[in-house]
């Protein structure tokens, strides 16, 4: 694996990976991109997980594109950027299709394609002192690729402004506007971020699963006699599930249910 990120495993129930470029603000290029793709496309298909924490070594989070990176993209032709930039976006895709949740940690500056990154988490902790971005505009580029999960996460009246504007805003107006979940100071990030992966080990992995995928399927969705059946069946198959049985036994009977961990 390329020391551009760094993946450990705690536990078999937990994955962290972080970006490891912290002179350079953790900027992508083509070994991160490609780094993070087959990382998660390992982890998606490893069926102990039930968490991963995504985060970053250094100052900051994200900074977006490498300068070296950019200025190979400079004298690019059509075809040439079209290729570059699908291969941001099936990282992208590959992120955000990961079966279990991802949480966030933001640490720092969280800027251009650090704002895809950050999107994609399902759960996202960041420090007070944090800045967000979409600077793509004041290059003359846009956000493109990035753009399905950041409208997603920020919402789409402060995309179309922080797009269209490529103002800083800070993690307390992230958090306001939804895209942010928790906040934290400098000396309380990782105890906040390991108290959401205790919460979330805790949970049904199946269930887990399961839940994320039912947002994404119902989100934007009109609710039709169809969507309805669907979204019976799909609770019909969890209760007469061997998960769905023993969470609900272990409930009634005031006990820890099968799938926790042993101390």
């Amino acid at each position: 694996m390329s020391n551009v990120i760094d993946v450990s495993r705690p536990t078999p129930h937990v994955a962290r990976v972080w970006l490891n470029r912290p002179d350079v603000r953790n900027a992508f290029n083509d070994d991160v991109i490609a780094a993070l793709t087959e990382t998660f496309a390992t982890l998606s298909q490893d069926e102990d997980l039930r968490v991963v924490v995504l985060g970053a070594h250094g100052k900051a989070f994200c900074a977006g594109a490498d300068l070296n990176w950019m200025k190979a993209m400079a004298g690019y032709d059509w075809e040439q950027n079209r290729a570059d930039a699908q291969k941001l976006a099936d990282m992208l895709w590959t992120l955000d299709q990961c079966p279990v949740p991802v949480v966030g940690r933001i640490q720092g500056d969280c800027y251009a394609g650090g704002m895809g990154l950050a999107a994609i988490c399902d759960v996202l902790v960041a420090v007070e002192g944090a800045t967000f971005c979409l600077s793509e505009a004041r290059l003359g580029l846009l956000p493109a690729t990035i753009s399905p999960y950041v409208a997603r996460a920020l919402g789409v009246q402060a995309s179309r402004r922080f797009m269209v504007t490529a103002e800083r805003f800070s993690a307390a107006r992230a958090h306001a506007l939804g895209m942010v979940h928790e906040l934290a100071t400098p000396e309380t990030l990782d105890a906040k971020v390991d108290e959401l992966v205790a919460t979330l080990v805790a949970n049904g992995p199946k269930a887990a699963r399961e839940c994320k995928r039912l947002v994404r399927d119902v989100s934007g969705v009109p609710i039709t006699a169809d969507l309805r059946a669907e979204t019976a069946r799909r609770i019909a198959d969890v209760r007469a599930s061997d998960e769905g049985r023993e969470g609900l036994q272990s409930f009634l009977q005031k006990r820890a249910p099968g799938w926790l961990p042993v101390a």
